[in-house]
């Protein structure tokens, strides 16, 4: 929320508006006073890391009243206010709509009863502009995707189930914990997919999952699941309770009468943890400062595009992009859901909900519970030997998407094939089946389990193979050998799990088809690198852990050099050749600018740059404030003569007194420690759409049975009659995220958004956030100062 007034404030004053802050919510408003305060632009520094709400918030039930809108009315008009912009859930967002459809009747009164006179508020009376921010843990609004505050708590959710885990294993107990979310099992629901829950509970669906067999008896089922878990060596049982969980009649579920379930049938030493309102708290995570801020930012356009004949509209984001949907619509359709389910339509109350909550609902039951009895297996002659290998530098969630790979593999009769070591280990024979307890607790560890490298795959002569010289390859492993090795151990598909480099391999192999038909099998890569330039996707695995880790570093840096005063931090990121981590890290974290690869670094810019910090920090001097402490953020592949340390010297000497300046590597932090929540849901998402893409691909190739005619004769009669060999280029792909869709994309045309030589996509969503880093760090505003 903090980020969001921040946006809101310093974009209202560079267009020219005038912001105010409106303390203790709807109460504040009828209040006026001091409660209603101008905002300059200092006002709003540091609140990028700070949780909760500076601005504060309460309830008014003076607010409820029209004599409580009357005051709040007075005191906008008193104040010249003619908009609001409010954040809040769908109780703050009804009451703001209420006082814009009586704004005119409000106005007449005041002027009738002489309160306030014509003059006062003649450019007022007709038209109160409204606009809405979403700010809610539950993620429970409707026509939008995600909403401000839900993702920080679910980081806050996940660091107290990690840690309960562990003291759960030490004492092979089960905790049955509850989570925030009266009408909507969001929270919960992401959180059994990030820790890999065994049971969860939500309104919208309750339980039992397989009615036809268990009928009301829920508690008959969890068992069952459960003790599957035990009996395979699982020292921990986790159950999830959203706290509006219930029955299939809308009876209440409450923790305790789980904990009762599972003390009396199966005889686990059971404890409740409620987490309650630490859920609430906190900094806010990379993902919600970048959401709130561009919000912020659509919210001040909004206001000013706005006319009477247009509805309030509520900023949301859908599909990765800004969007505004009329607000008493999204109102509306979000009260629905709670009406669906009081009506006991949990089909209709499911649908209600954003496409992704029902994908991930079948993520979660097909790749974290256990069949029952083969329940979920495919035909025999459907299922295949499934190969899963890990490739490039290490990405927070490759070992979940690995997890909930073989997971789902186990469920549906295939068999998952874990390769160590890479393409390498592959030709070593370090292949092995993956068992479902060997990935117990897989979801929340970090690095690469089975091991990764840069070693690649060798480009064939004579294939249409484009130039890869330049990869940053460990190794280069002959492509004979690769097709030997997967021929040995029968692999039938192949899931690569990696960054830039399983591109070019994918490429390399794909190329080869025609030498080696070893090589015409699905071949499928889950984008996993912290560098996010795997072309295909907005968004690879591991980014977000990232991103998060150079916040945390990027705040405590701050506080450094706000403590000693007058200092520049110039913090060097990772990323390659792609400036994704610096540019939206720089948003996150309120760098001042941001050097990266695709603009690199020239002489205007740090002339430019060093002018800017002279004059904040002369404006600081003059005005006898605090000096704050500033960080710059370089991309480490930004230039190659303009180092980190190069930079740091300039702006001291360009300083002349006024500031100094450090550096900050921050180097392999950002590849390591746990995934976080995004980074755990997005791999077990993506890795489960494989698997159904592998199946539809491998079930088409075995009805065409179609080999290249470019294949030697002889590996085409040893092949032609094996079932799902097929060199279709379309069956080698990229899983990519666009939007809010997974989809699957050639490598054959991905090439064409693609620079090789740079190791990046050419279509990068984020490079439109580099001007406005420089918005909000007041390169383009002057304030009028007194004479």
């Amino acid at each position: 929320m903090n980020a969001a007034v921040r946006s809101v404030a310093r974009i209202a004053l560079q267009r020219g508006c005038v912001p105010f802050a409106i303390h203790e919510g709807y109460e504040g408003l009828v209040e006026g006073g001091d409660m209603i305060r101008k905002l300059g632009w200092g006002d709003v520094r540091g609140f990028l890391s700070i949780g909760g709400t500076v601005i504060g918030t309460a309830r008014s039930a003076r607010f409820r009243t029209r004599e409580g809108r009357l005051l709040a009315a007075y005191n906008m008009i008193k104040n010249g206010i003619d908009a609001l912009v409010v954040c809040g859930g769908d109780g703050s967002l009804t009451g703001a709509n209420l006082l814009r459809s009586e704004w005119k009747g409000l106005c007449d009164e005041l002027v009738d009863t002489g309160k306030l006179t014509t003059s006062e508020c003649e450019h007022l009376r007709e038209h109160l502009t409204i606009v809405g921010l979403v700010g809610s843990i539950d993620n429970d609004m409707s026509c939008t995707d995600i909403t401000i505050g839900a993702v920080t708590s679910l980081h806050r959710i996940c660091e107290a189930l990690d840690s309960l885990t562990s003291t759960a294993q030490s004492h092979q107990r089960a905790f049955v914990v509850e989570v925030m979310g009266r009408h909507c099992g969001w929270l919960a629901l992401m959180a059994a997919i990030s820790v890999g829950a065994d049971w969860v509970f939500l309104p919208e669906r309750p339980p039992p999952i397989d009615a036809a067999k268990y009928g009301e008896n829920w508690e008959e089922e969890m068992c069952e699941r459960l003790s599957q878990n035990r009996k395979l060596g699982c020292r921990v049982s986790l159950v999830i309770i959203c706290e509006g969980a219930i029955d299939q009649n809308l009876k209440a579920i409450n923790p305790d009468y789980v904990k009762s379930v599972l003390e009396s049938r199966l005889g686990l030493d059971t404890r409740v943890t409620t987490l309650g309102h630490i859920q609430r708290g906190g900094a806010p995570c990379a993902y919600d400062r970048y959401l709130a801020t561009v919000q912020g930012v659509e919210a001040v356009e909004a206001v000013l595009r706005s006319t009477p004949d247009i509805p309030a509209p509520m900023i949301g984001m859908n599909e990765n992009k800004i969007t505004a949907t009329p607000l008493m619509d999204a109102v509306q359709k979000t009260q629905e859901v709670a009406k669906a389910i009081a009506e006991k339509d949990f089909k209709r109350a499911m649908d209600l909900r954003d496409p992704e909550f029902s994908s991930a609902y079948k993520a979660y039951i097909e790749s974290h519970l256990l069949g029952l009895e083969n329940e979920n297996q495919i035909p025999e002659d459907q299922r295949m030997r499934i190969g899963i290998i890990h490739t490039g530098a290490p990405a927070g969630g490759m070992n979940a998407a690995t997890r909930a790979a073989a997971r789902l593999c186990l469920n549906r009769g295939h068999v998952p094939l874990g390769i160590k070591n890479g393409f390498s280990g592959l030709v070593r024979s370090e292949v092995a089946p993956i068992s479902w307890q060997q990935v117990i607790n897989w979801q929340s560890l970090g690095g690469s389990e089975l091991g990764t490298n840069r070693d690649h795959p060798t480009p064939v002569a004579g294939t249409n193979v484009p130039d890869i010289s330049d990869a940053y390859a460990t190794g280069f492993i002959d492509c004979g050998l690769i097709a030997y090795a997967l021929q040995k151990h029968n692999i039938q598909a192949l899931m690569i799990i990696g960054g830039f480099e399983a591109f070019t391999s994918v490429v390399t192999l794909n190329a080869a088809r025609q030498i080696y038909p070893a090589f015409c099998i699905p071949m499928v890569i889950l984008p996993a690198t912290v560098s996010n330039n795997v072309p295909g996707t907005d968004v690879s695995i591991g980014s977000d852990t990232a991103l998060n880790t150079i916040v945390e570093c990027a705040d405590r840096i701050k506080l450094s050099a706000t403590a000693s005063q007058k200092r520049v931090f110039v913090v060097e990121v990772q990323g390659g050749n792609c400036g994704y981590l610096a540019v939206m890290g720089g948003l996150a974290s309120g760098a001042t600018t941001v050097y990266i690869p695709e603009e690199g670094i020239s002489l205007d810019m740090l002339q430019r740059d060093a002018k800017h910090l002279n004059s904040r920090y002369l404006e600081e001097e003059i005005d006898a404030r605090k000096n704050e402490g500033r960080i710059i953020f370089r991309a480490e592949a930004a230039s190659s003569t303009y180092t980190t340390q190069m930079l740091s010297a300039i702006f001291k000497d360009e300083g002349k007194g006024l500031f100094d300046s450090r550096t900050a590597v921050l180097g392999h932090l950002q590849q390591g420690g746990i995934p976080s929540p995004l980074d755990r849901i997005r791999a077990t998402r993506m890795a489960v759409n494989c698997i159904d893409w592998i199946q539809s691909a491998f079930a088409e190739a075995k009805e065409k049975r179609l080999i290249s005619k470019g294949a030697s004769k002889l590996d085409t009669a040893a092949f032609a009659n094996i079932a799902g060999y097929n060199n279709n280029p379309e069956h080698a792909v990229v899983v990519g995220v666009r939007g809010s869709d997974l989809v699957f994309t050639p490598v054959e045309k991905l090439l064409d958004e693609t620079d090789l030589g740079k190791r990046r996509g050419t279509k990068a969503w984020w490079m439109g956030l580099m001007r406005l880093i420089k918005v909000l760090s007041k390169y383009y505003y002057e304030p009028a100062r007194p004479e």
